[in-house]
């Protein structure tokens, strides 16, 4: 017989029965508790920590011993993914732990587009059945088609046929007819227009966008956490995941339909439309998150030499993926071109207009994984970086993703410290925006040396704690501030190894595409973190090139734009194919530049 005990996770007010043996993070998720865990817990990256406040579980392991300290085990503070429940238990956790909601960047700089979408609307109104006119549904519609309109081959979906039966008799014979590529995938009342759905599928956020398929208008839009993120931050976690077997995998794709069926609704709801009227989707993401959503083997991308399944254009009918949108409507999925440069990298650079003119031009789509293009000289090179998810907060500290209370803006002027806070409430902890910003502030004041240590006794706020110096940027009790919020030096070497990489996947496609640094006229700067960070401070650590201010263009969800215009255009969806064909996709795992280059980029300028 199998044992169960309760889990109280407070100050959430989550109870929970789980089976003896059952950790702490397993039990979360089954309470719908979003619990930070970076590595989908594997113990390493020390984010999902607890306190135990009364029960009996599993002792303290090493993992637990490597990444807290004497004394917050001694208080009860544990890693849920690592503790064993063993009888009822009583959790609290802490705010930093929580995935609260995160700011979603969602804007994006718009570009026109003729509007051409692949669903065509066709009024028709056949003649109704009579006695002496016996001709099927089907029939009577493609001949209507083909006196009316000139459309003269159709196909049609079997269950879209019941639809059109039902509705030519509840609209007295007189109809819209949407027509994808020739086969009929919806019905509606005159007079409605076809809608679409816009998403940008990212390791940490998801960006979607309700569209009109006839005017262009965006009706809503909205940026929801990743649902996957319950089972690991970063990609690698989240292939980790799915490599234990598929019914593993199928909780990753499961998660991730779930959320855009919910976001979906949300959408419809304040628009005053029904999800039934959608008839076409377009979802970009990397190639991973892409392989995810298709339900495609991700085991190959985790391993050298990182080979996707399925690189072109993708078409697949969205009830096939468990989408709730119109029953005979199609999910367009971008290109991918190589590794983890997936189809959110080509919508971006299509939207950004990265490959108008003649040129030099660099593309950086900044997250975990960090993608890297460069238009030069009539070629486009392309990268991608294992930038890791210190940016989002991770292995920081007091790291925390975006969050109201993140402190996301660093300044240190005539001795004093001034920052600002997401919401502008009590500080709680430091995003990577407010991490960027401190390193680059501690080194230009001589607090960092070039090498990232910090020089003892350099400043007022530098401390030493188990004989290493930290600095204190927020003193607990400043602000409403219920802890100190402190930079250590493990903090400043996750932004160098972050910034690192993504200066070295750069210098590697100039020094391959033969272009100086000074050569390049614009970079442009994309992604949810890429909006909000300081290109000043990105500057003066050496993650961007030392270029003038005024050649980075900062355009926001670019990807996000990009699904949009490939929803509209299918002249876009024809270049976006075009441009991932001529793409030089450089493998940086195994080139010898990157590691010179690499370790050429950590210091602190």
């Amino acid at each position: 017989m199998t044992i169960e005990h309760t889990v109280d996770f407070q100050p959430l007010g989550r109870r929970v029965r789980v089976a003896e043996g059952v950790s702490l993070l397993e039990a979360a998720r089954k309470a719908g508790v979003g619990l930070n865990a970076v590595c989908g817990g594997g113990g390493s990256c020390g984010t999902c920590v607890v306190r135990v406040v009364e029960g009996e579980v599993s002792p303290a392991n090493q993992s637990e011993e490597g990444s807290l300290s004497l004394i917050e085990l001694t208080e009860g503070f544990r890693l849920a993914c690592q503790v064993v429940v063993l009888g009822d238990v009583l959790v609290e956790v802490p705010a930093r732990s929580i995935t609260a909601p995160q700011r979603a960047q969602i804007e994006g700089r718009e570009r026109p587009v003729d509007i051409d979408p692949s669903v065509r609307t066709f009024e028709v109104k056949p003649a109704p059945p009579s006695l002496g006119d016996l001709r099927s549904d089907e029939r009577r519609i493609r001949e209507t088609l083909a006196e009316e309109h000139g459309v003269m081959a159709v196909d049609f979906d079997p269950l879209v046929v019941g639809q059109i039966s039902s509705r030519l008799r509840q609209e007295e014979w007189q109809v819209a007819l949407f027509l994808r590529n020739g086969e009929v995938v919806g019905a509606a009342p005159l007079g409605t227009a076809p809608l679409g759905l816009a998403v940008d599928i990212g390791t940490t956020k998801v960006a979607a966008y309700l569209v009109d398929l006839d005017t262009g208008e965006t009706l809503g839009a909205s940026g929801e956490m990743n649902p996957q993120i319950a089972f690991g931050e970063d990609v690698m976690a989240r292939i980790a995941h799915a490599m234990e077997g598929e019914d593993r995998q199928r909780e990753l794709q499961k998660a991730i339909i779930d959320g855009l069926n919910e976001q979906a609704r949300a959408l419809c709801e304040e628009s005053g439309r029904r999800c039934e009227e959608i008839l076409e989707a377009v979802l970009v993401g990397n190639t991973c998150m892409h392989h995810l959503v298709l339900g495609l083997p991700v085991v190959q991308l985790g391993v050298a030499p990182y080979v996707s399944a399925l690189s072109a254009p993708c078409d697949v009918k969205a009830r096939d993926l468990g989408l709730g949108i119109a029953v005979g409507a199609y999910v367009h999925l971008l290109p991918n071109i190589a590794g983890f440069v997936g189809g959110d990298h080509v919508s971006m650079a299509m939207a950004s207009g990265l490959l108008d003119g003649d040129q030099i031009a660099l593309g950086l789509d900044i997250g975990t994984n960090t993608e890297v293009s460069l238009a030069a000289h009539g070629r486009l090179l392309s990268c991608s970086t294992a930038s890791g998810p210190a940016f989002e907060g991770a292995h920081i500290r007091d790291g925390m993703r975006a969050a109201p209370g993140a402190i996301e803006w660093v300044r240190m002027v005539d001795g004093r410290i001034e920052y600002q806070t997401i919401d502008g409430g009590a500080p709680v902890g430091i995003c990577g925006s407010g991490i960027l910003d401190s390193v680059a502030e501690l080194r230009r004041i001589g607090v960092l040396k070039e090498n990232g240590s910090m020089a003892p006794n350099s400043h007022p706020r530098v401390r030493r704690l188990h004989d290493r110096p930290e600095f204190v940027l927020v003193p607990a009790g400043e602000n409403g501030a219920l802890n100190d919020i402190v930079i250590n030096r493990k903090d400043v070497s996750e932004i160098q190894l972050a910034k690192g990489a993504i200066r070295a996947g750069v210098d590697v496609l100039l020094d391959e595409a033969g272009v100086e640094v000074d050569e390049v006229e614009r970079v442009v700067v994309a992604g949810a973190f890429g909006t909000y960070l300081d290109v000043g401070s990105a500057r003066a650590i050496g993650m961007f090139p030392p270029l003038p201010l005024e050649r980075f263009d900062q355009v926001g969800n670019a990807a996000g734009i990009g699904a949009k215009l490939a929803l509209l255009s299918r002249s876009f969806r024809h270049a976006a194919a075009e441009m991932a064909e001529r793409v030089e996709y450089i493998e940086l795992t195994t080139d010898a530049r990157f590691a010179s280059a690499y370790m050429n980029a950590m210091g602190l300028p």
